[in-house]
């Protein structure tokens, strides 16, 4: 029997800036994953590729049909499973999903998860709009379903998406095979476990409508509320809680309305008091991703991710795509091929050590910070040093100041990775 009750602790927040809401002329995106505690985020960069063509790929559960050429990708994500909790292409689309429970059942078959669908999006779109199509069309021929979580009780979800790139942001909400979607084309925008989308439907899957009044959940007259119709009657204890997360974060992005920056998204995703930065009932924040997707062509993206717990506690390190981008190893969990236990049948019957060298340099330095005050307030110095330094760079390449090679901007994100390292050494 699959645990899909959402009184499971799982919970996520996305956010996403469209100019004027923004300070500067570009898109702001940003993430946190909320995760089991104890799960382990890596961020991998994976290069464009060209493929056989009628060649198949491997998922997390299901092969799917490759397609013939993928763009490059930065992904954070669960080291044990293909997909992503959040990431970003070399088209500047960024994609972020969140777990949510509907009308609609969750199946216990294995499908695609929500985070493989993200990663096929990246792989396979040059724009939040085709990744919409992208998703959509994935959904409709082999469905979403399978356990969300390394552990021998199953846990599954259907997905929210927010999609993102220089021009736009979309927000996807699915249940089952169906789906709803909003068009953001201006203004600020979060989605937080739950159904967001209300009669403002820009796309929808041809036969939602029709299957709402098949089921009973909806007499056809009136305007279609996706939302109304979709969510749960009963709302389960963890919705409720989610639903206080997204209106304080609907409240926070209001109140810096015109003013959004990279730095204000991260301290929304920071912010403990919400719950938006989280820790309870055996989940936390796992992985932390804020991106500036500038509307000039001519810039460059910057994505800045954590590749640790607790933002509130760890660096966001700047990644840009370029001729010198490589796997920085320091964030790459170890592998274990056929005997994965996410491979061998029945799965999950053991576990594995999946911690990075990044990862374990942190958590050494959140036990210091924990015990020894003095040590701990200099460490946690350090990072904001680092990070401010990061933001800077950020700042003087957008605004021109700064024009470093191709394979310097490439090899930037190695190069925090490293320091912080050495930090923690």
């Amino acid at each position: 029997m699959a645990l899909s009750s959402p009184d499971a602790p799982c919970s996520c927040d996305c956010f996403v800036s469209v100019p004027p809401a923004s300070a500067i002329p570009a898109v702001i995106f940003a993430k946190n994953s909320d995760r089991p505690r104890d799960e382990v985020q890596e961020v991998v960069f994976v290069p464009a590729g060209t493929h056989t063509p009628g060649s198949r790929l491997q998922c997390t559960y299901i092969e799917v049909e490759q397609v013939s050429e993928t763009h490059a990708v930065i992904l954070s994500r669960p080291s044990w499973l293909w997909g992503a909790e959040m990431g970003a292409n070399e088209h500047g689309v960024c994609i972020g999903n969140e777990a949510v429970w509907t009308k609609e059942p969750v199946g216990e078959g294995e499908a695609l998860l929500g985070m493989d669908l993200l990663r096929l999006a990246l792989e396979r779109s040059s724009s939040a709009r085709e990744a919409l199509r992208v998703i959509t069309g994935l959904l409709e021929r082999y469905g979403q379903g399978g356990s969300c979580r390394e552990d021998p009780s199953p846990f599954c979800y259907h997905n929210t998406f927010l999609l993102a790139d220089r021009a736009e942001a979309w927000v996807l909400e699915t249940a089952g095979k169906l789906w709803a979607a909003q068009r953001i084309q201006e203004g600020a925008r979060n989605i937080s476990n739950q159904l967001s989308i209300g009669t403002d439907i820009s796309a929808q899957h041809a036969e939602l409508q029709a299957h709402a009044r098949a089921q009973g959940w909806w007499s056809g007259q009136g305007p279609f509320d996706f939302a109304q119709v979709f969510s749960l009657t009963q709302q389960p204890v963890r919705m409720e809680a989610a639903k206080a997360r997204f209106q304080a974060g609907r409240e926070l992005l209001q109140q810096q309305q015109g003013a959004i920056t990279a730095e204000v998204m991260m301290g929304i995703l920071r912010n403990k008091e919400s719950g938006i930065c989280m820790d309870s009932g055996g989940f936390r924040t796992t992985a932390s991703m804020v991106s500036i997707l500038p509307q000039d062509p001519t810039q460059p993206c910057v994505h800045f991710l954590t590749a640790t717990p607790d933002p509130s506690r760890s660096v966001f390190k700047p990644f840009i795509f370029g001729v010198g981008v490589a796997q920085a190893p320091q964030v790459l969990s170890p592998t274990f091929g056929a005997q994965d236990p996410v491979r061998t049948l029945p799965r999950f019957k053991t576990q594995v050590d999946r911690r990075h060298s990044l990862y374990r340099g942190h958590q050494a330095a959140l036990r210091l910070m924990e015990s020894e005050q003095d040590l701990g307030q200099q460490l946690q110095q350090k990072q904001q040093d680092l990070e401010q330094e990061g933001l800077e760079a950020a700042q003087r390449l957008l605004a021109g100041k700064w024009t470093p090679t191709p394979q310097e901007l490439g090899g930037l994100f190695q190069a925090f990775v490293e320091r912080e390292s050495q930090a923690y050494a």
